[in-house]
């Protein structure tokens, strides 16, 4: 035993040793040099280098970059296949920007149903201030986070009904009804699922052709994830998202026959986008959009997005 092992553990000398990390060491490069470099060294087919410098400058190489990779056969020093284009990762770009367009205006307009027809029954039944109460809540901690989260909202929102009510009400709460309309649709899931009214959620669910609460539970959280990611421009063509939609095989309004798809990817999230679209909004044209959208993007991969074939065909997609 060395001398310092006998000594009190607040007089003892550790000694960690920190494993040496890789220094990060690569030089920004000019837009000119970039495209050189995937031109020269890596095999990238540009055909008109003026106009790729121009969309550089506007899009980012970072950010570009994730468009490319599918074209690249050498994954590590960043080879692209014979035949690649810049051209053909361009247009993946903006098929991708106008497709979180189109998935961001669907979404808001389920969204604004799917508040009222959450809101509404609860208070109802429960109250002007349910989503207070902890008793009707599943999961202590979850509530107290939620509560959290809702009252940064509340602390953070500079909507005239929220200032007008505290001006008129000193110290009071605000009822569930004004709530709801500031929420991020994230903690609107959280605090959905969180509720332990199980007979009032299935109600709920069943009010937008949903079989059971929590189908509907695993549908808000996977939208929730998507509208965050189209809401910071991040890419949503070939990604793989957190979270996951429950399928069911069947569903009051006309619905998808092959439901075994992978619901990490895209095709099952706009399936959720589609159906809710047609219970909240009957005459909204989101599926004939989307399926302008792909006509005109036949470079986009819809294997990438989860798109089995022949899904065209099904009933909710006609």
């Amino acid at each position: 035993m060395t001398e310092s092992a006998t000594l009190p553990v607040e007089q003892r000398n550790f000694y960690f040793i920190i494993p040496m990390c890789p220094v990060y060491s690569n030089n920004p490069l000019s837009i000119h040099d970039i495209i050189q470099m995937l031109k020269i060294n890596r095999g990238l087919v540009i055909a008109d280098e003026n106009a790729a410098e121009r969309q550089l400058s506007i899009i980012g190489y970072f950010r570009l970059a994730n468009y490319m990779r599918p074209m690249e056969s050498d994954k590590v020093n960043h080879l692209f296949k014979p035949g690649s284009t810049f051209e053909n990762a361009l247009d993946l770009y903006y098929f991708d920007k106008e497709l979180r367009a189109l998935i961001f205006t669907a979404i808001q307009s389920a969204e604004v149903g799917i508040r009222a027809q959450i809101s509404h029954p609860i208070s109802m039944k429960h109250g002007a201030f349910w989503y207070l109460d902890s008793s009707l809540c599943h999961n202590q901690w979850r509530f107290t986070d939620n509560m959290n989260n809702i009252q940064k909202e509340i602390n953070r929102s500079k909507e005239d009904f929220i200032k007008d009510h505290f001006v008129k009400y000193p110290g009071t709460d605000l009822p569930a009804w004004k709530v709801i309309e500031i929420l991020s649709f994230g903690t609107l899931s959280k605090t959905f699922s969180n509720l332990n009214d199980t007979s009032l959620k299935k109600t709920i669910a069943r009010s937008v052709g949903l079989p059971q609460h929590k189908i509907l539970e695993s549908w808000l959280q996977a939208l929730a994830g998507l509208r965050n990611c189209v809401a910071h421009h991040a890419r949503v063509w070939n990604k793989v998202f957190p979270g996951t939609p429950t399928l069911p095989t069947h569903a009051a309004g006309k619905w998808i026959k092959n439901t075994a798809v992978d619901c990490g990817r895209l095709y099952a999230h706009l399936c959720c986008v589609a159906y809710l679209q047609n219970q909240v909004h009957p005459q909204n044209d989101f599926a004939t959009k989307l399926k302008d959208l792909l006509s005109k993007h036949p470079n986009a991969d819809l294997n990438a997005m989860g798109f089995p074939k022949g899904w065209q065909n099904e009933p909710l997609w006609k």
